[in-house]
């Protein structure tokens, strides 16, 4: 009984084909894995070969920008003003650091290291970047630090100290507001670029001639072909084309003479142009106070900033080219020469000043500078004399139209220069502007103050001294420029061409014509008689000269005087008291350069202003930079 139970229970045959049928399946089932393994492999090496063959080569090939060398700023006699030097900065390698923090705090104690220095490094490191590339952590790195470092790169995984070239300004703040700056570009520049040519690129210009000039003095980038590993290490560099230095270009300025002025205005706010009007090349643009530019360059700390933006007296702001001031007396010549070109009043028009002005009797006195008048008073007089009263009077003879109209043909409220991103266009007053802005007509006594300079009239320092020129060439429109030659060695691409074709293509005013031009001479001998005659606002200013110069004194009120009140200067806080400015050219029948000088809160034009004209002249006609204002 229990051997056949056992025969029932053990039937080998049966497991045998049982096995056998498992193991056909098992069989098949592998080999069908087989055939799809074999099938893929075929379809990846051959059919897919060349593209995978591509991507493994990209994978182990990669082109990399190479950063170009920035053009060199140089003056008019070939002075280096904006160079580029080595900086040595402190970066890190993210995919070699170990804890962040403690790395941090490592460098801490060797180097000296602000929380907005670490606070700018981690928002750099968390930026779009490449594999393996370097995130700057201080830049300016002295040789100490860099030795202190050195010593320590055992102990500090992903630590490394690189050097590249950044601007460096060797004038510093004497040529600040002339040349502008670059810094550190960022996200919105960047998207205003091509972002190809920018690509190795940290640096753009900020403001002013290294703004303008962005794209001649950039240059080209250039690439190189490296291999590199899995995790984007480079390995060798397999072909390279050299980046194209920017173009170095020459500006008008005279170095010399650019600081000479600044010296001249130390301590003061104030702002000094200076223009070769044959040319229109600007010679000096100074305004006071300045800034380092150099601070700008690797970025400025936010407390540094801050000092410099909430300081009263606004360094950062340029006078010369963005200022608004009311021009005062400055103007007299150009609505002299309006009212007596136009037919308003004739060439020997006379008045009697009893050092007052009624439009009606029993009216508004308007008050002459000299409370006792000025007696009987023509056109000389009035100008070398700075008569109120005479201009008044041609005031209520003359359109307002026709002022404004021949002040816009000298440049009054317009942009006239050719590359100053930053000048502003003032007001030039008119009917119509007043109407549009303020929303009523233009009254007499509107023509009264804008007669000698006052009321809406509004100009910058470079407008005075452009129409200034202007005047000295006798209606010769010139544009004033910064750039003077482009020192291009190996020529220029398109790009550059374009912006050179863009700068000639702009147009220049046209000349100012005259009815009689005959009142030309009229106009400035009256200029050169307000230095040179015994009875000139500015006679002081014109002793010993060895030349003759044209000039027109201007006195700007900052605050409103009641008609009865006399202006105490000692009543007055010194930022209300009135502005004191200057223009002239010379000399007067062959003029070489006209300067226009403001000082804020000067009070006298002839006590303030124009003695730094005369310095400012001597200097570049006689080359005679003794100081004298300074010496005193």
């Amino acid at each position: 009984m229990r051997q056949m139970e056992s025969r029932r229970f053990n039937d080998y045959s049966k497991e045998n084909s049982f096995f056998a049928s498992r193991a056909v399946i098992a069989f098949v089932f592998v080999f069908v894995l087989m055939a799809v393994l074999i099938s893929r492999i075929y379809f990846l090496q051959v059919v897919e070969h060349e593209r995978f063959t591509a991507i493994s080569e990209r994978n182990r090939i990669q082109l990399q920008p190479v950063a170009p060398r920035r053009g060199l700023i140089y003056d008019r006699n070939g002075q280096l003003l904006a160079d580029n030097r080595p900086n040595f900065s402190l970066t890190l390698l993210k995919e070699e650091l170990g804890d962040l923090d403690q790395t941090l705090a490592k460098l801490g104690e060797i180097v000296e290291l602000s929380e907005e220095e670490i606070k700018r490094f981690k928002r750099r490191l968390n930026q779009r970047r490449r594999p393996f590339e370097t995130v700057p952590l201080k830049f300016r790195l002295t040789q100490e630090e860099i030795a202190k470092i050195s010593i320590e790169f055992h102990r500090l995984s992903g630590v490394q100290v690189e050097a590249d070239l950044v601007r460096a300004y060797p004038q510093g703040p004497a040529l600040a507001h002339a040349l502008g700056y670059v810094g550190r570009i960022n996200e919105r520049e960047l998207q205003q670029v091509d972002a190809n040519q920018y690509a190795a690129t940290h640096y753009i210009g900020k403001l002013g001639v290294e703004r303008y000039y962005e794209s001649l003095l950039h240059g080209e980038v250039g690439w190189r072909k490296v291999e590199t590993d899995v995790r984007g290490r480079v390995l060798q560099t397999l072909e390279q084309q050299d980046p194209v230095p920017g173009v170095d270009i020459q500006v008008s300025l005279d170095v010399n003479l650019q600081k000479f002025t600044a010296e001249l205005i130390d301590g003061k706010r104030a702002a000094v142009v200076a223009i070769e009007p044959s040319s229109g090349e600007i010679l000096a643009l100074v305004s006071n106070p300045s800034y380092d530019p150099n601070e700008f360059v690797t970025g400025i700390s936010v407390a540094d900033y801050n000092a410099l933006r909430e300081d009263r007296d606004l360094p950062l702001y340029n006078r010369a080219i963005r200022g608004l001031y009311p021009p005062g007396s400055t103007l007299k010549p150009f609505t002299a020469l309006a009212a007596i070109d136009s037919g308003s009043v004739p060439l020997d028009h006379k008045v009697w000043d009893p050092g007052f002005y009624q439009l009606s009797v029993g009216g508004r006195k308007y008050r002459d500078w000299k409370r006792t008048g000025h007696g009987r008073v023509d056109l000389n007089h009035a100008l070398a004399e700075s008569c109120d009263v005479w201009f008044y009077d041609i005031a209520t003879k003359t359109d307002i139209d026709i002022f404004s109209d021949y002040l816009g043909r000298f440049g009054f409220g317009s942009v006239t220069s050719l590359d100053l991103p930053e000048a502003g266009a003032a007001i030039l007053p008119s009917d119509e502007w007043k109407r549009g802005r303020e929303k009523q007509p233009w009254y007499p006594g509107d023509s009264l103050n804008l007669s000698i300079g006052q009321g809406f009239m509004i100009a910058t320092p470079l407008q005075l001294a452009t129409a200034t020129a202007v005047l000295a060439n006798r209606g010769k429109w010139i544009r004033p420029q910064m750039l003077k030659r482009v020192i291009a060695e190996n020529g220029l691409d398109g790009v550059q061409q374009e912006l050179l074709a863009q700068l000639e293509a702009k147009p220049t005013p046209p000349d100012v014509k005259l009815k009689r031009e005959a009142n030309w001479g009229e106009v400035i001998q009256g200029m050169v008689n307000v230095v040179h005659a015994s009875y000139g606002t500015a006679k002081k200013s014109g002793v010993d000269a060895e030349y003759l110069m044209a000039g027109k004194t201007g006195t700007a009120q900052v605050v409103a005087i009641a008609q009865d009140e006399e202006y105490d200067s000692e009543a007055l806080s010194v930022r209300n008291r009135d502005h004191a400015l200057f223009v002239a050219f010379a000399p007067a029948d062959d003029p070489k350069i006209a300067v226009a000088v403001v000082v804020e809160n000067g009070e006298g034009g002839a006590r303030a202003a124009a003695p730094v004209a005369r310095e400012v002249i001597d200097a570049w006609l006689l080359n005679d930079y003794d100081n004298a204002l300074r010496d005193d």
